[in-house]
C-alpha cells in the first residue's frame, strides 16, 4: 500500500510549503480547506477569516467533526491506488480517527511546528490570505477550541521545528519521503 501523510501545524508554522515539498517529491496532494472554500464559492461568500471560519465550523455541524475526510475519501482512496499522497489541512481528531481506520499503519501525521510570534510574523506577509496579528490569534483559539486541532499534533508521528529556513526545513522532510 502507498503512503499517506498528513502535514498538521498551526495556521503560518510551513504547512504549505512542507506539503509542496512533498508534491515535488511525487506525492499526490489533497487539500482539506478545499472542501471549505468550494463551499463558500458555492455560497457566493468572500474569501476572509471570519468567512472560511463560519464555513468551516458549519460543515463540521452538518457532517461532522470528521467532515473534511469523510468529504475527501473518495480523492484519497483514487490517489492511493496509483501514488502517495499527502493531506493539508488536518485539523480534527474525528479527520485523523477516519483516516487512520481507514488506512491503518500506511497513514502517518507531520506535524510542523513554530512559535506563535514567528507564525503571526509570516502570516501578516504572506500574499494568499494575510492575517493580521489579531486574526491570527482568533484563528488559533478558533481552530484548538472549536475545531479539536490539538489532539493530532499531540499524537503526531513526526516533529518538525520550522524556526529556520525553507532549506533546513526541507532537509528534515526528506527524511520521511
Amino acid at each position: 500500500m502507498n503512503k499517506i501523510i498528513a502535514i498538521i501545524g498551526m495556521c503560518g508554522s510551513g504547512k504549505s510549503e512542507a506539503v509542496k515539498f512533498f508534491v515535488e517529491s511525487g506525492y499526490k496532494r489533497v487539500y482539506f480547506g478545499e472542501v471549505v472554500m468550494n463551499e463558500m464559492k458555492r455560497l457566493g461568500l468572500e474569501v476572509n477569516e471570519a468567512n472560511e471560519r463560519a464555513t468551516r465550523e458549519n460543515l463540521r455541524k452538518e457532517f461532522g467533526m470528521g467532515a473534511m475526510a469523510v468529504k475527501s475519501l473518495p480523492i484519497i482512496e483514487e490517489f492511493m491506488k496509483h501514488s502517495n499522497v499527502v493531506i493539508e489541512s488536518l485539523y480534527s481528531w474525528e479527520e485523523f480517527k477516519i483516516l487512520t481506520d481507514k488506512f491503518g499503519e500506511a497513514f502517518k501525521l507531520i506535524t510542523i511546528y513554530t512559535t506563535k510570534e514567528l507564525r503571526y510574523e509570516r502570516l501578516l506577509k504572506r500574499p494568499f490570505r494575510p492575517l493580521t496579528n489579531e486574526e491570527s490569534k482568533s484563528r488559533d483559539l478558533s481552530e484548538i477550541e472549536k475545531l479539536d486541532k490539538g489532539g493530532p499534533i499531540a499524537y503526531t508521528d513526526y516533529l518538525i521545528i520550522n524556526d529556520g529556513s525553507l532549506d533546513e526545513m526541507n532537509v528534515e522532510l526528506k527524511k520521511y519521503v
